[in-house]
């Protein structure tokens, strides 16, 4: 399959409106595993999109060599589909049960074809995924989402595709299904192009693909390989920037000194002429002389000065955006063992059933643990946040909360008033902070002059994040313990790095619900707790 290719060739793309997306992009994929990554926003997924066909570019061509499959973020598939039908085999599957019930209509045979085996492949796909549970005529309304998206990858796979396109697979995935999906994709051969936020999975694939602007570039190794790259081209960036900057002071101190020593000639030519009694013709044919030499002296150096600048801009063009978020966070720091929250014999029911094991569960929380919570989807672990944070009362149980704040970050990121700016929302959580160590506060979580004046419903899902972050992290008083649930769900690699330098600047406790591997071992996790069957059992670290 090494002829098997993407070829994407001067390919431009506008929305309806006129915004545009691509202009003049042009690159050749081969077969092997490749992500895609780019901030929110760049068009990953609409290049994606054109890809598969979807779209159709404004100008330009694109190409695919073989069969494709394509998965996209959002499933178009309503709940009243059966399994088989998401798979794309009912209709094979009927027409081989008709032939064996003695039908031997030529349009049975033509459906058919050279897919006598489809139920057996089916299953052996569902296997795979972990899907081997499920009856071909189960409704897709009684699945869970991270079963709907490995139940529609195994539909591409099952197309036998040479080109396969992947739209964040693993949202909604638990850890358990995100390793199944690791172990696929290990073993398909063809050409994978993946979008995703998951590095855990960035870092199996061979080349990461950087969508920036109008230009896509490929960084040979995987996603840990990217960075490292991306990081030595930063550094010599900076160092450029720092040798033009030098270098522009140094022509501009030389064209000031170069007009203070042509001003002294002029001055002292002027008073030698007075003095030497010159006629007053040939005095003034020597001060021009000694003016036009002046100025050309001055536009050379002007010349030079502006050539600096020209390097400087150029050096300057090489520099990623700062991107880390600086911070400390005295108040938010807890007594170690203080106890934050004591809850027994919790039980919850919901429809009637009851979320936890037989008696109820426990759960201590002390300061300043990090604690990473993890099971499978379903288990009921936003329950048991919800429990801790008392936005839901147990139907049994004790619970006990120390007088500390307990700040809850949900994935919808809605605790801020949408209407409101950064600045409003953030004096409202802090309003006994001067006005000046609010803006520095919010310069430090990158708001910086006007867009600290941006209303938050304006903002990118990544900027949310970081006002979310900043009110909830210096809010008065600080919180002593933060709950966040499957916070890196939809944020982008940026983002995540950001939500961790914030969360390595907190010094209070905090629980965290998540299945990202990498993330939970950024931030420092040090108790591991899983909640399954009903159970909640202490955990050693996974391997990452």
């Amino acid at each position: 399959m090494s002829d098997v290719t993407v070829v994407c060739s001067h390919v431009s793309f506008s929305w309806p409106d006129d915004t545009p997306v691509f202009q003049d992009l042009s690159f050749t994929l081969a077969a092997g595993r490749t992500g895609l990554v780019a901030p929110n926003g760049a068009g990953k997924s609409t290049l994606l999109k054109l890809i598969a066909g979807e779209l159709a570019p404004a100008a330009g061509s694109v190409s695919v060599g073989g069969t494709l499959g394509y998965l996209p973020q959002t499933l178009p598939l309503t709940g009243g589909l059966t399994v088989a039908e998401v798979l794309g085999v009912d209709t094979v599957i009927r027409a081989i049960d008709a032939v064996e019930a003695g039908d031997v209509s030529e349009e049975h045979f033509t459906a058919i074809g050279d897919d006598w085996d489809i139920e057996e492949r089916t299953r052996a796909q569902l296997d795979r995924l972990g899907l081997g549970h499920l009856a071909l005529d189960r409704r897709l309304g009684t699945l869970s989402g991270g079963q709907v998206v490995s139940l529609g990858l195994a539909a591409q796979l099952l197309r036998r595709p040479d080109v396969l396109l992947l739209d964040e697979p693993t949202n909604n995935l638990d850890l358990e299904a995100r390793h199944t999906l690791y172990d696929v994709l290990a073993d398909f051969p063809g050409c994978l192009l993946l979008v995703s936020h998951d590095r855990a999975l960035l870092d199996r694939m061979e080349r990461i693909a950087e969508l920036g602007g109008d230009e896509l570039r490929f960084y040979g190794g995987n996603f840990s390989a990217y960075e490292e790259a991306v990081q030595a081209e930063q550094e010599v960036a900076e160092k450029n920037v720092r040798n033009a900057e030098q270098e522009l002071k140094r022509e501009k101190r030389e064209m000031q000194q170069a007009r203070e020593r042509a001003e002294r000639r002029a001055s002292n030519a002027a008073r030698n002429l007075k003095n030497a009694g010159l006629p007053r013709i040939f005095a003034g044919t020597m001060k021009r002389g000694a003016q036009e030499s002046a100025g050309r002296a001055g536009q050379m150096h002007a010349a030079r000065v502006s050539d600096a600048k020209s390097r400087l801009d150029e050096a300057g063009r090489g520099l990623r955006e700062e991107q880390r978020i600086t911070l400390d966070l005295p108040d938010t720091q807890v007594p170690a063992g203080r106890t934050l929250f004591l809850g027994e014999d919790l039980q919850v029911h919901h429809g009637g059933r009851p979320v936890f094991a037989d008696g109820g569960t426990a759960l201590t929380i002390r300061g300043p643990e990090r604690i990473a919570l993890t099971g499978p989807n379903g288990a009921g672990k936003t329950t048991l946040l919800r429990l801790v944070t008392g936005d839901l009362a147990p139907d049994s149980g004790v619970i006990t909360r120390n007088d500390g704040r307990i700040a809850y970050l949900s994935q919808r990121l809605d605790l801020l008033d949408p209407d409101r700016t950064v600045a409003e929302n953030f004096a409202a959580f802090a309003p006994e902070r001067p006005e000046a160590e609010r803006m520095n506060l919010l310069a430090r979580f990158l708001f910086r002059g006007a867009r600290a004046h941006l209303p938050v419903g304006v903002l990118s899902g990544g900027e949310r994040l970081r006002a979310t972050l900043a009110c909830v992290l210096c809010a008065e008083p600080a919180p002593h313990l933060l709950l966040l649930d499957e916070p890196t769900n939809n944020l982008d690699l940026v983002s995540a790095g950001q939500l961790e330098s914030a969360l390595n600047s907190y010094r209070g406790a905090f629980m965290v619900v998540s299945h990202d591997e990498r993330f939970l071992a950024e931030i420092g996790v040090d108790r591991w707790l899983r909640l399954a069957g009903g159970e909640l059992q202490e955990t050693g670290a996974p391997e990452v």
